[in-house]
């Protein structure tokens, strides 16, 4: 397996993609409410992103796609499409996942949403899929196996009696959008990879209330939990420094930090 160690030009070029990507999820909060869209909310992020920030979204024609972000609503576990049809009902948890190309390089995150006033059970599950996210980071640094972060995840989320998708991934990026290595959000083999500086990947917890397992609906693109649970979503791309991990997509209003050293 072959990981690209990123150079201190590539890395500040990954620093600029990230805080765009972060920026676009800080923006589209204002809009999300009972009513709107999700094929408003994208035309927003990508009305945003090109006209703004003068950067690429990356998803537009990635395998196909046609749409700026992936927006999943309740059950829907990853790769939702927006559409003028789905309108958010209040109560929905809904994840914004965006991508974003600036010179070359990419910023990928998502964040979770709450239209209107939160149950109980979608505003505990937004909770600690983030919380899982931010116990992952904690612990990166150079030395330590590319499998803790799995094993952290899976034992965090465990102890609230929700389950971690184990069918999809964190991903290797940079100029490539998904790159090796892959990053599993439950404790399994890693090929031996050990953490070393300059790395920069993708950590995107996806945390179901019930069964981890999912089903792909008929467009190839949608995934929901096999057993109608809600289904909920974080992630950040971050940067393996030379004592610790650097967040490359921290948004403006996380209350964590950007650099954790060990």
């Amino acid at each position: 397996m072959s990981i690209k160690l990123k150079t201190p030009a590539e890395i500040e070029k990954m620093r600029i993609a990230g805080k765009l990507a972060a920026e676009v999820l800080e923006m589209i909060e204002a809009y999300v409410k009972p009513g709107i869209s999700t094929g408003e909310l994208d035309k927003i992020c990508y009305d945003y992103i090109i006209n703004v920030q003068k950067a690429i979204p990356a998803n537009i024609g990635y395998h196909g796609y046609q749409h700026t972000s992936c927006i999943s609503i309740n059950d829907v576990v990853c790769h939702g499409i927006p559409s003028f049809d789905k309108k958010l009902k209040d109560g929905d948890i809904l994840n914004i996942d965006v991508t974003v190309i600036k010179d070359g390089f990419h910023g990928d995150t998502s964040r979770m949403y709450i239209a209107g006033k939160p149950t109980i059970t979608g505003e505990k599950l937004c909770q600690v899929t983030q919380e899982s996210l931010y116990e992952a980071i904690k612990i990166i640094k150079p030395g330590i196996r590319l499998k803790e972060i799995g094993k952290t995840i899976q034992k965090y989320v465990d102890k609230f009696g929700f389950s971690s998708v184990r069918e999809y991934c964190g991903h290797g990026i940079g100029e490539v959008y998904h790159d090796e290595p892959q990053v599993l959000h439950y404790d399994a083999d890693d090929g031996g990879v050990i953490l070393k500086p300059g790395m920069t990947f993708t950590i995107e917890p996806m945390v179901n209330t019930g069964d981890w397992r999912t089903r792909t609906m008929k467009d190839g693109w949608t995934v929901k939990t096999k057993d109608h649970g809600l289904s909920a979503q974080y992630e950040h791309t971050i940067l393996v420094t030379d004592n610790g991990v650097e967040v490359l997509t921290l948004r403006s209003n996380e209350d964590f930090p950007r650099i954790i050293e060990h």
